[in-house]
């Protein structure tokens, strides 16, 4: 069985995700700080970590290569850019850049982009070593235009960089490294706010449905062919011919659209 890491399986897509590549037959191993109090298939091997301390990072990745000795997959989805999103009453996520309380930083930059960095530099000599892998980096359109905050497009702009750098220095290794944009997936925050009549779910996704389409690109004999690049999750789900809940499709995101 392939093996797979998901960074940031307590919740939202990650925990999507890692339910999905369980049910797609990946021995999953999920990250967390509070994994060991979420819902998740039997199978997910679950590893406290909080991915701000490399001592926890490097332990859940010691254990990876003790259980399996390789790593097929690795997908960064360790994310604390949506937390305390609210303060005193006040929604502080779209404040301007002078106004902004700088946890926000941290959630974004040393929790997300840094979170990934270190975790792809752990993961790539397991895959280097057996001449094949794929890296996923969730990110999102923030990198292309200008949405909620600069934080933001910041943290996600970096991302998408440090997607094609490393692609660069993979791709003569076997490895494969993608930034995939979900839609607005219906993950814990997101189902309240549309509760709250704040967000129209009508072209929403689910968190499963991410992770079957990391599973098709997984699967792609050329998949090597799109190393560095910025992937659609519903764009691709079409070429996999992967649905969402109760075999819906839903609609790509664009740039002119999100």
């Amino acid at each position: 069985m392939p093996a797979a890491l998901v960074t940031g399986a307590s919740r939202g897509v990650g925990r999507g995700v890692a339910t999905a590549l369980a049910e797609a037959g990946f021995t999953v191993f999920g990250t967390g700080r509070s994994i060991d109090n979420v819902q998740l298939p039997a199978s997910v091997i679950r590893l406290r970590c909080d991915h701000q301390s490399d001592d926890d990072t490097r332990a859940a990745f010691a254990r990876v290569s003790e259980t399996c000795g390789s790593l097929d997959l690795l997908v960064n989805s360790a994310w604390g850019g949506y937390e305390r999103m609210v303060e005193n009453g006040a929604f502080t996520w779209s404040l301007p850049f002078w106004q902004q309380p700088l946890h926000r930083w941290t959630g974004m930059i040393d929790a997300g982009v840094r979170a990934a960095f270190v975790c792809s530099a752990l993961a790539a000599p397991l895959m280097v070593s057996q001449k094949r892998g794929l890296i996923v980096n969730i990110s999102f359109w923030p990198a292309q235009k200008y949405i909620g905050n600069v934080l933001y497009g910041m943290a996600k702009c970096a991302t998408d960089k440090m997607t094609a750098d490393m692609a660069h220095e993979l791709r003569a290794h076997g490895v494969t490294v993608l930034s995939l944009y979900p839609g607005l997936v219906r993950t814990e925050s997101v189902l309240a706010a549309a509760a709250a009549g704040w967000l129209d779910l009508s072209n929403s996704e689910g968190p499963e449905f991410i992770g079957r389409v990391i599973a098709g690109l997984s699967r792609d004999p050329r998949l090597i062919d799109r190393t560095g690049r910025v992937v659609v999750a519903a764009d691709a789900a079409r070429d996999y011919g992967v649905t969402d809940d109760e075999g819906r499709q839903p609609v790509p995101l664009t740039l002119e659209t999100v």
